[in-house]
């Protein structure tokens, strides 16, 4: 079992943290007041066209697909990519690209695909909403509150690197760099609603790719290319073993650095955790939510996938050549966590100028991910939990005040949730974590329900209560009760879905053999076979061949196979 630092010892350590620096200078200082002036003024001029809680919470449902699709895999940017890929690019190898072209391409295709016309031809405005409409109150107010605490839990961690980022390279304290980059979220998204985050997130997409190409770029050049850096990698404690993303994999020789066999990783992370996130999480699925038909819904994810396939570049690589670069990487000094791997490369390589780009590019994708997470509190809290429990039937202007009442409140626990973030080493492990209990389980109840329709309003209750209790117990009996030993904490977030969905499944059977299912006709666009016509008719009607889901979801599919198997 790893030793999981307590939160206090990791905050103490990063606090102790001195030299780290970058010597940055007004250039440097300008780049970041003018992006955070250009963030606000987003903010202020979204609020110009907010009028009803659908444009605030949902952008009136009217954005293009290429919006979208950009600002879906932007929400994705946050910490879980550029610290916790890096960290993994630098303690896994190549190995860790199984979280892009396994892990998360083919649950995207799905949920342009298949999962899509049920989200949107339904109407709903949240995740949490399809369960009500699908199973009833229970079920609904359950999930709403558990996706609640999931996501100001993520929106911590996210939180807590930009602070560390902020620590490591110009020296102000992680609860300062905490607090303002709250700060900036809290105005933006408290102005302009979701339409404020989704085109800062196009904006905080391009900024991302303008601070890590060049990283990238010369980090390789240093190592002498690829063929250089896989020489430099092989001499590394990782070895041959980091090169390969499924070599080694087989049960009973485990070689990969992961520690995981090929079951975990296809079945635990390629399935369950992968489609679990991509298509039940609702920051994710609010951004297809907010396009402005079903065509553009569906193609939302499917945009997202190709930018998505390419981003191992940018992220695992710099991972790979910190490693390399930096001494003593991922010892037990606090400055040299795995974490701070894409920092110190930057601190390695970068001059005045693409230094202030850099940290623009870092602290765009932190805000990204806490106002993906952010945004997507505020909607569900609203609509799913004071709406239609707590103030039935108020005015719409009513909702649109409260939702941002909450988003004060749920910047206020992020900032809190940040230092549990701060006992983590590794973020990805901890994130992983997350999502094993928290979406493992919906994935499993959604999937069922969407193509059994005899399934129950009381199975849907009840799966997601065993699936979640199950993770649960795998996670608290391999960290702290010593009951269970995996290869990796990465490892046991494999097996943990995979006990999540599996009870999930079991349950929901076993509920729905003995419980009275919904009538048929109130099932109408909730489940396979009974889709809404009148979408399906539009989104087919705007579809030329370039736009086709299929050829770009299918598209995306080859492309990640032939990756995998260059670098198998």
């Amino acid at each position: 079992m790893s030793h999981v630092p307590l939160a206090g010892d990791a905050a103490a350590g990063v606090l102790a943290a001195s030299d780290v620096r970058l010597d940055v200078n007004a250039v440097d200082y300008g780049i970041l007041i003018v992006y955070f002036v250009v963030v606000l003024g987003v903010g202020l001029v979204a609020r110009r066209y907010v009028k009803t809680s659908l444009d605030y919470f949902l952008s009136g449902r009217s954005l293009p697909a290429w919006i979208t699709g950009l600002a879906f895999v932007s929400a994705n940017l946050g910490a879980t990519e550029i610290l916790g890929m890096g960290a993994n690019g630098a303690q896994y190898g190549v190995a860790t690209v199984n979280y892009y072209w396994i892990g998360a391409v083919p649950a995207m295709v799905f949920l342009g695909l298949v999962m899509m016309p049920f989200y949107y031809g339904s109407k709903v405005r949240s995740v949490p909403e399809y369960l009500r409409l699908r199973f009833g109150d229970s079920s609904h107010l359950f999930n709403s509150i558990t996706f609640a605490l999931a996501t100001v839990l993520i929106a911590g961690v996210n939180l807590f690197a930009l602070a560390l980022v902020l620590k490591l390279l110009l020296g102000w304290p992680i609860l300062l760099g905490i607090v303002v980059a709250a700060g900036v979220v809290l105005a933006y998204i408290t102005l302009g609603g979701l339409s404020s985050a989704i085109y800062n997130e196009v904006l905080q997409f391009f900024v991302i790719m303008a601070a890590l190409v060049p990283l990238t770029i010369v980090g390789l050049h240093d190592a002498g290319g690829w063929g250089g850096l896989q020489d430099k990698i092989r001499q590394t404690r990782l070895g041959e073993a980091g090169l390969h993303a499924l070599q080694g994999t087989d049960p009973g020789h485990v070689t990969n650095p992961i520690g995981a066999t090929w079951i975990g990783i296809v079945f635990g992370l390629g399935f369950i955790l992968s489609f679990g996130y991509w298509t039940t999480n609702f920051a994710e699925v609010q951004r297809a939510l907010s396009a402005r038909d079903l065509s553009a819904g569906q193609r939302t994810p499917l945009i997202g996938a190709y930018p998505k396939l390419l981003i191992p570049a940018v992220v695992v690589i710099p991972g790979m050549i910190a490693l390399w670069k930096i001494p003593h990487l991922g010892g037990g000094d606090a400055n040299l966590a795995y974490n701070n791997a894409i920092p110190l490369l930057m601190n390695e390589y970068l001059p005045n100028g693409m230094l202030g780009i850099a940290l623009t590019g870092l602290m765009a994708s932190f805000m990204a991910g806490v106002a993906a997470n952010v945004s997507a509190f505020n909607t569900v809290v609203t609509t799913d939990i004071i709406e239609p429990y707590l103030a039935r039937d108020r005015p719409d202007a009513f909702y649109i005040r409260a939702g941002r009442f909450v988003t004060i409140g749920g910047i206020l626990v992020a900032i809190g949730t940040a230092l549990i973030a701060s006992g983590y080493q590794n973020l990805m492990n901890y994130l992983q974590a997350l999502f094993s209990i928290f979406n493992a389980p919906l994935f499993a109840t959604f999937i069922i329900g969407m193509f059994w329709k005899r399934m129950t309003p009381a199975a849907g209750l009840w799966g997601l209560v065993a699936g979640t209790i199950a993770a649960l117990v795998t996670y608290v009996g391999y960290k702290w009760a010593g009951w269970f030993t995996f290869g990796s904490d990465l490892d046991e977030s494999f097996w943990g879905a995979g006990a999540a969905f599996v009870v999930d499944a079991i349950v929901t059977v076993s509920v729905t053999l003995v419980t009275r299912p919904k009538p048929v006709e109130e099932l109408q666009g909730l489940v396979w076979g009974m889709v809404n016509k009148e979408d399906a008719a539009v989104a087919a009607g705007h579809d030329r061949w370039w736009e086709s889901p299929k050829l770009l979801g299918f598209g995306a599919i080859a492309l990640g196979i032939v990756l995998t198997i260059i670098f198998f």
